[in-house]
């Protein structure tokens, strides 16, 4: 069974299900006096899929949570997620059929830069909210994107952060950049080239791999030849692990740190004791901090949606994004609509997500411009840390 039809299976059997639910009041744009449909495109096979399960996992338990509790204006919140394999063209069709078919109320949780610079177009033409996608490309920041609400710092962020950390606080000269090619690689790398370039440096080597491969082989001979003291890496878990891996075996170990899209948990599980003293930036609280008691509240959601999963970096991202479509919906009133909802974030100078603070206006579609740091410990598990000087536990 090839891919494409098993993928007409899945719609066709997600549409059955969704129509057989429908309500007889139920109008085009997703809000009926029950509920408001929320649609999502994202990974759910493939290499990145643990990305796209935790953030459905984490808006979920966010809807959960506010539904026990009677829903938004009397309507519970609900989500239909639909697995594109972060593949572009998969995310078009399935954004096309959540608009046409669905008819969702807004988009949210979306996985990938590739995925986004697709759907977004469709989403604008339509005029759906797209909301809080996974990734921090530099192009869904232009304000003039209105249909767009950024949670997240951007990967242009986190990479400055990257450099002035490993200059700063190590003093590492020689850095070198591996990225997967593609529009999501590319966004980190011309960031990290950027900060490089803001203090008179260059990256001394440069590899890529294709996206959902692990055929990292080549970008690791490349970058051996130039004996790195630090490689910035941007990609998924899987083609990062293995790099890693590979790189260790075979004796070159500089410092490695990678970005947030890499999927934390995910990345530890599969560089095992490999993962030692790996740093990853973060644009979210450690889940596990009780200083943001947005922390706690994520995991008390969480584990009242799904008691078996562990707290993580992803899910408390899509918990958020949750909390961010309520924060809006509760802004607007009983009568619910696609304008008032995104004015309700545009137009307003902060929104507090329990001692979270997203700061939006009128020209300014990202809500959070922090970088966190983590690495991790020789146990497999992350620490936070406040500069790459302290040694991993």
């Amino acid at each position: 069974m090839n891919s494409t039809f098993r993928q007409g299976v899945w719609l066709f059997v997600v549409w059955t299900t969704l129509s057989s639910s429908l309500e007889a009041n139920e109008v085009e744009n997703g809000v009926s006096d029950e509920r408001i449909l929320f649609g999502q495109s994202a990974a759910f096979s493939g290499p990145a899929a643990q990305l796209g399960t935790d953030m459905k996992r984490g808006i979920e338990a966010a809807f959960h949570e506010i539904n026990r509790r009677g829903g938004v204006h009397g309507r519970r919140l609900e989500l239909v997620s639909l697995d594109d394999a972060y593949e572009p063209e998969a995310a078009i069709a399935n954004t096309l059929y959540l608009i046409n078919e669905a008819r969702v109320f807004a988009l949210i949780g979306a996985v990938g830069t590739p995925t986004s610079r697709s759907a977004a177009p469709v989403a604008a033409e339509a005029n759906i909210p797209y909301i809080a996608p996974f990734t921090g490309a530099a192009f869904l920041r232009d304000p003039n994107w209105n249909i767009v609400i950024n949670l997240r710092a951007s990967y242009n962020q986190e990479t400055e952060e990257m450099v002035a950390r490993l200059t700063g606080d190590l003093g590492i000269k020689r850095i070198a950049v591996m990225y997967q090619d593609d529009s999501f690689g590319r966004a980190g790398y011309h960031g990290a080239r950027r900060a490089l370039e803001r203090r008179g440096m260059e990256a001394v080597a440069v590899g890529l791999y294709p996206r959902n491969t692990t055929a990292v082989k080549t970008a690791l001979l490349d970058l051996r030849m130039a004996d790195p003291e630090a490689v910035i890496l941007v990609g998924a878990y899987e083609p990062v692990a293995t790099f890693i891996a590979w790189a260790r075996h075979i004796g070159l170990d500089p410092v490695f740190i990678t970005i947030s899209f890499v999927g934390s948990n995910a990345l530890a599980r599969q560089l095992g004791p490999a993962g030692a003293g790996v740093y990853v930036t973060q644009v979210v609280p450690f889940p596990t901090d009780d200083y943001f008691p947005a922390a706690s509240a994520y995991r008390r959601a969480l584990s009242a949606f799904d008691p078996d999963a562990a707290p993580g970096f992803v899910s408390f991202e899509g918990y958020l994004a949750g909390r961010l479509a309520i924060a809006a919906l509760q802004r607007c009133g009983a009568e619910v609509k696609r304008t008032s909802f995104l004015n309700s974030l545009r137009s307003t100078k902060m929104v507090d997500i329990d001692g979270l603070k997203l700061q939006y206006g009128s020209n300014d579609n990202q809500g959070s411009d922090a970088v966190y740091l983590t690495t991790i410990g020789r146990d497999g598990r992350y620490y936070p840390i406040d500069t790459l000087e302290e040694a991993e536990p």
